[in-house]
């Protein structure tokens, strides 16, 4: 028999961060129930292996989902291998197309050694989905599919919208909200996660729960993550995600670029903090207490400790500020060879200049403009200029808005640094 935290403790935990629970007054008499019998809930999310690499976006359900562990209830991973081949059509304005078994079997493989990052393989139960519906005759799946209507069905925005639109809908894809609830028929599931957008998907498993005479599940909605530009949600084809697989400092230096306002809904949805430390450290930044850099630093070494572990994040962290508060350069920032023919600014075209003395070099100094694309670190000479003026470029950690550069001797380096960009160039004379 498992020991539980109180009710309300649990509650708390559990509501961190979540959109909107059905119904809430059925998870405390459900939490009540498993405190007075030892028995704990089943909780369930289900993830289609449609990709084999996962931001922490994908993570939010699977955080819920260790809030759930930590409590000590049975958290179920459900990998839809048998759904992953009718594609979700969840947010879709037309048809996914099919994925093959070689593909499911590939990702799922991949989604199982991420997610352990997060949850502890241990005490957490994987399925598949084609464990049950493999067995399913087409009498089955006719049965099921008797207990809706098409109406219904395109009472689904996502489906509805396509019907307006005259855009297709495949019969195939109707069967997804189905056996997406069918599986928590099959799971006796008491609790089961999902995006806001998933929302109809998981009513489907209350009404087939209610049909087999079981207790209807508890929904759990999670809102979709904003990305690091804090307006579209995180994804590969916003370039605004955070990528598990990423190199630790990449993660680091990502987490690092977010504003202060994302900051506390990412550690509302992407850590186990709980809400009343949130709370304080929002009170602490704001009385002046703590800066919220630092609150920031600490968050970025927990996502990168989740993914790459402790020594990942503190190396992370030091080479951080080496390269933005120290000043000093990275011991892996790339050296970009030049010659002085290429950058410099000659006395032939600044006759009159001031600091031109008669017989003095061909070449006092470099083009900043010029030693910036060169680097790679502007698209264009305009574009370099633009940041300079700004105040964008800064040698040595210091800002320069000059775009000639007096160089004493040959060769020469320069340590140059444009927002989260830093690149050394070496100038020499040939």
């Amino acid at each position: 028999m498992a020991n539980f935290p109180p009710v309300e403790e649990q509650l708390a935990y559990i509501k961190k961060g979540a959109a909107e629970i059905i119904h809430e007054r059925e998870l405390r008499e459900r939490l009540e129930q498993s405190l007075k019998t030892g028995k704990p809930m089943r909780v369930k999310a289900g993830f289609d292996p449609t990709a084999p690499d996962l931001h922490v976006g994908h993570t939010v359900l699977i955080r819920k989902l260790k809030h759930f562990q930590d409590l000590g209830h049975t958290v179920i991973f459900l990998i839809g291998d048998f759904t992953g081949m009718i594609g979700d059509p969840t947010g879709r304005s037309a048809t996914r197309p099919p994925l093959t078994r070689a593909d499911i079997d590939r990702n799922a493989e991949t989604y199982k050694a991420q997610v352990f990052k997060i949850l502890d393989p241990q005490k957490t139960v994987v399925d598949f989905n084609s464990r049950w519906f493999s067995k399913m005759t087409p009498e089955d799946f006719i049965r099921l599919t008797a207990k809706f209507t098409v109406s219904q069905m395109l009472e689904r925005e996502d489906f509805h919208k396509r019907f307006q639109e005259e855009k297709p809908i495949a019969m195939h894809e109707l069967l997804y909200p189905m056996c997406q609830g069918y599986d928590s028929v099959a799971l006796e599931a008491d609790v089961e996660l999902g995006g806001t957008d998933q929302k109809f998907n998981l009513l489907m498993g209350r009404i087939l729960q209610k049909d087999a005479g079981q207790l209807s599940q508890i929904i759990l909605t999670m809102p979709l993550l904003e990305g690091t530009d804090g307006v579209q949600k995180m994804s590969k084809s916003y370039g605004n995600y955070i990528g598990i697989n990423e190199p630790p400092q990449e993660i680091y230096g990502k987490v690092m670029s977010i504003s202060d306002a994302l900051m506390w809904r990412y550690y509302e949805l992407l850590t186990d903090v709980k809400v009343a430390e949130i709370e304080q450290m929002k009170s602490d930044a704001a009385a002046g207490k703590q800066h919220p850099m630092e609150i920031k630093k600490t968050l970025a070494r927990r996502i990168v400790q989740d993914f790459h572990g402790e020594l990942a994040a503190k190396a992370a962290d030091e080479s951080w500020a080496k390269q933005f508060q120290k000043d000093e350069v990275p011991e892996n920032v790339e050296r970009v060879e030049m010659a002085i023919s290429e950058v410099g600014w000659s006395i032939s075209s600044d006759v009159g200049h001031p600091v031109i003395q008669a017989g003095g070099p061909k070449y006092p100094g470099v083009r900043l403009d010029k030693v910036l694309l060169k680097c790679g670190l502007a698209s264009s000479g305009a574009e370099a200029t633009r940041k300079i003026k700004e105040g964008a470029v800064r040698i040595g950690g210091n800002v320069e808005t000059a775009t000639r550069i007096l160089v004493q001797e040959l060769p020469a380096e320069l340590s140059l640094r444009l927002g989260k960009k830093m690149k050394i160039a070496v100038i020499r004379e040939s």
